[in-house]
């Protein structure tokens, strides 16, 4: 039985590199090392958007980034503003994919220890601990950190370690997370009262980040009709967490063409203004995108490429996975803030003045 926790206070596979694979022009066919076939990844996918789109209406696109960023084994960062379905997506995912879900809530007041746990003090445990560890909910697989950016920063780097490493260390001891494990963090625009700005090394280890919008006006009317009759929608379960974990390592096998991988890399290249052409990155951004923005657009590109029914990488799915990517690991300058441009839009130009092959 999945459990299902929610804790409030008022007092991951990590990307090791990306895989040297040459181009291919195979038709999807049974992976020799999987008991998947790329086929039976889509379907799947394909039915937990189903099972989704039961409950969370007019969020088709939101829907298909969280599962594609879930499934390239990361972490995804929801923002919008409050009432737009966002926890209920989170919760909806656990339990479509039956795996352990626990929520935190964030508030300013919240601690580390809230987060990771503690040792305790209290009779010798089992193992004859003296001072026995108390876990805390950050030990499950999928973990909803909702209004994440009403923490402070101290609190919110509690989540570093097991973001990047999977690892939790509390008094010089480091203990795994289960697996699967992934953040699924909600925030609110950093422009509403009592939010905090979420460092810029814990957004890097979001692989994705997905803006909510608010939905259409027939999608809204849904929306009423569905949640306020006498029960709501039943979700069923689709996968469990091993599958997911045959999925994600499937997903991670799909070859990229070193044309393509060189498409990615100047495109990665093109969000620092010390090596750009784009006048308006030059103007405008501080900071570009890390190598983790790389190996983010490519794990995102892998999966889509699942989802279209082809086991190599296209540009259209470089193309296509560019802006949740990366929109969260480029930085801007005050000159870009004060004259109302985006990372979107920023993002938007250098796709356009980079060429698909050459320089």
């Amino acid at each position: 039985m999945r459990a299902t926790k929610v804790w409030s206070t008022t007092t991951t596979p990590v990307f090791q590199g990306i895989d040297q694979v040459t181009e291919t022009a195979e038709p999807v066919a049974k992976d020799a090392t999987s008991e998947l076939a790329p086929e039976q990844v889509k379907q799947t996918i394909l039915r937990l958007e189903t099972e989704l789109k039961k409950l969370i209406v007019g969020q088709d696109d939101i829907i298909r980034g969280t599962l594609t960023a879930l499934i390239a084994g990361g972490h995804v960062l929801l923002e919008g503003v409050p009432g737009l379905g966002k926890t209920v997506l989170v919760k909806a995912i656990a339990d479509t994919l039956n795996l352990e879900f626990q929520r935190i809530q964030f508030t300013p007041d919240l601690m580390p220890a809230d987060i990771v746990g503690t040792t305790v003090i209290g009779d010798r445990s089992e193992e004859g601990e003296r001072f026995p560890f108390q876990p805390g909910p950050i030990f499950a697989n999928l973990v909803l950190a909702d209004e994440i950016n009403r923490a402070t920063p101290k609190t919110q780097s509690a989540l570093l370690e097991a973001m990047q490493e999977r690892t939790v260390t509390v008094a010089r001891t480091t203990r795994p997370l289960p697996n699967p494990f992934f953040v699924l963090a909600t925030q609110n625009p950093i422009e509403l009262d009592g939010t905090y700005p979420l460092p810029e090394a814990q957004l890097d280890r979001f692989i994705a980040k997905l803006v909510v919008i608010l939905p259409k006006d027939a999608d809204l009317a849904e929306i009423a009709r569905r949640t306020t009759g006498p029960r709501p929608p039943a979700l069923e379960h689709v996968a469990t967490g091993a599958e997911l974990v045959e999925v994600i390592n499937l997903s991670r096998r799909v070859p990229v063409a070193e044309p393509v991988l060189d498409y990615a890399v100047r495109l990665i290249a093109a969000t620092h203004p010390d090596r750009t052409e784009v006048a308006d990155v030059e103007r405008y951004v501080r900071f570009g995108a890390s190598p983790r923005g790389l190996q983010a657009l490519i794990a995102m590109s892998k999966v889509r490429a699942l989802l279209d029914g082809r086991f190599n990488v296209a540009y259209d799915d470089i193309r296509a996975t560019i802006l949740p990517a990366l929109r969260h690991r480029i930085f801007l300058t005050f000159d870009a803030e004060t004259s109302g441009v985006t990372t979107d839009t920023l993002i938007g130009a250098l796709v356009a003045a980079t060429e698909v092959n050459g320089r």
